[in-house]
């Protein structure tokens, strides 16, 4: 899925638009690459909510994209949601950190977080049951 017509795009939609014309729990594996770093602050948790509702159950969605206080993140204009290894704490409600009881999103299980504080941020998550 991307906003553009491109080679090897499937759905032209914008991801930050709702409901996405995907059906729910359709797919097993979601990969959302460099494109978190470009939502909206404010549409986070709908896009993290979004990619929950598309994602069989037990699915797996990859995140990738630049640290958020490396020189990738600030190189680009277009970069507004800045994204460390405690962002993502607030998706999984098992995590010893108790994020997630601030906003409650779908919830999250938390497989690998890497991160290189001049690079990118690589997350793994499973879709756990509501």
């Amino acid at each position: 899925m991307d906003r553009r017509e491109v080679a090897g795009v499937d759905i032209v939609h914008d991801a930050e638009v709702f409901p996405w014309p995907i059906e729910d729990n359709t797919c097993a594996v979601i990969m959302m690459s460099h494109l978190m770093e470009h939502v909206k602050p404010w549409l986070t948790f709908d896009v993290m909510n979004e990619c929950w509702r598309v994602l069989e159950p037990g699915g797996v969605f990859l995140l990738v994209s630049p640290y958020a206080t490396s020189f990738g993140m600030f190189q680009d204009p277009t970069h507004c949601n800045f994204i460390n290894e405690a962002w993502i704490c607030y998706f999984d409600p098992e995590h010893e950190s108790g994020f997630w009881n601030i906003y409650q999103p779908k919830p999250w299980k938390i497989e690998k977080n890497y991160w290189q504080q001049n690079g990118n941020i690589e997350i793994a998550l499973r879709k756990r049951a509501e």
